[in-house]
């Protein structure tokens, strides 16, 4: 069984689908390991620890030769992987919906698309979720570039010469991300709020030490909705937290929105209204920019400017931290494919109900209902 794990070529990746530790993990199971040259040189790691790890090091073409399982972080164009073995599965974040096209094709060189990005959240694929380890660095990363970029102090200080107050935050959307966001401006020593359409995560915003920022008297989402993810709220609740949310808005100085929706644009959750509400110099992060945005104006891969508010839109926020979010990316990848691996046939074996939800192409068909449908 030869696994190829390839170099990253999209704008903004630094990230690389296997590390020394998780090639050794591998390995140990049976497999060959061959890694493209240069791969993990962006998150911190040489070829040479990739080869003191156990891994073949060489050009594309090389790794790709024969390779029955293909290792990336984003999904390749499939024009890329000439060489694979038939039916080769090739295991990455696909994001389908949006990449409809390169799914379809895909299905058409024959290869078998498995997206982690589409992994079931259920008790036993908790370690195989590349949703949630990458989201939790996320959440993270933008509170620490909201404060790079904040002109202020996050915790409260008292000196000789008077009394700096604490960063007020405000996280809009408690998913992995937006609890991550809370404890990390908490450790800051920030004063924080949060708000979600779900009803359950006001304890884990308790939880956390934040303060709840809740629509009343109007049903929002009950639980956690399909797949950990919010749906959609009624028209009634949308402007009862519009209202809501308006008169917060203007008093803090660090909004962070992380809201999505799977299979549509990220709802609007700050408008170019509530911008001009806050106070010159305060800082919004939209960990949504790439899915069309939280917040109104914000612009996918720039930082830009209005009403005096900076507006933080990097894309691919995991990738900022490469080292760790690689580390955590391979051992999803890794528990993956040791939990289906069948010592017997000397290649992993998967089952249907984690199967079926990841696999969105086989036999030259792109054959996941939720892109049939």
């Amino acid at each position: 069984m030869r696994i190829a794990v390839l170099r990253e070529t999209a704008p903004d990746e630094a990230r690389v689908a296997a590390t020394p530790e998780t090639v050794k993990k591998l390995t140990a199971l049976g497999a060959t390991l061959a890694v493209e040259r240069g791969a993990g040189t962006a998150a911190g790691i040489a070829d040479s620890d990739y080869e003191q790890a156990g891994a073949e090091v060489g050009e594309r073409a090389q790794v790709l030769a024969g390779a029955a399982i293909v290792l990336a972080v984003q999904a390749p164009e499939p024009a890329t992987l000439a060489g694979t073995a038939p039916d080769a599965w090739v295991i990455a974040a696909f994001d389908p919906f949006r990449r409809q096209a390169t799914v379809s094709a895909y299905a058409a060189a024959g290869l078998e698309a498995l997206a982690m990005d589409w992994m079931p959240r259920i008790t036993r694929a908790q370690s195989m979720d590349i949703l949630s380890s990458q989201s939790n660095l996320a959440g993270y990363k933008a509170v620490l570039e909201a404060a790079g970029t904040y002109g202020r102090a996050f915790p409260m200080m008292m000196t000789a010469a008077g009394t700096i107050p604490a960063a007020r935050v405000f996280v809009m959307g408690v998913g992995v991300a937006g609890l991550q966001a809370i404890a990390t401006a908490r450790r800051l020593g920030a004063q924080v709020s949060a708000t979600d359409v779900r009803s359950a995560t006001k304890e884990q915003i308790q939880s956390l030490g934040a303060k709840p920022i809740f629509v009343e008297g109007v049903a929002g989402i009950e639980g956690e909705g399909t797949g950990g993810y919010a749906g959609e709220t009624s028209e009634e609740y949308r402007a009862a937290q519009a209202e809501l949310v308006a008169g917060h808005i203007a008093k803090q100085d660090i909004v962070i929105t992380t809201a999505l929706i799977p299979g549509r644009a990220a709802p609007r959750l700050v408008t170019d209204a509530q911008i001009a509400t806050m106070r010159a110099g305060s800082v919004i992060v939209d960990l949504a920019v790439e899915a069309g945005g939280n917040v109104e104006g914000a612009i996918a891969g720039e930082v830009i400017e209005r009403h005096g508010v900076k507006i933080i839109g990097h894309r691919n926020m995991p990738s900022r931290l490469a080292a760790d979010a690689s580390a955590l990316f391979a051992r999803n990848l890794h528990n993956f494919l040791a939990a289906f691996w069948d010592k017997d046939a000397g290649r992993p074996v998967l089952d249907a109900e984690i199967g079926d939800a990841i696999r969105l192409t086989r036999g030259g068909q792109v054959v996941n209902p939720r892109l049939q449908s």
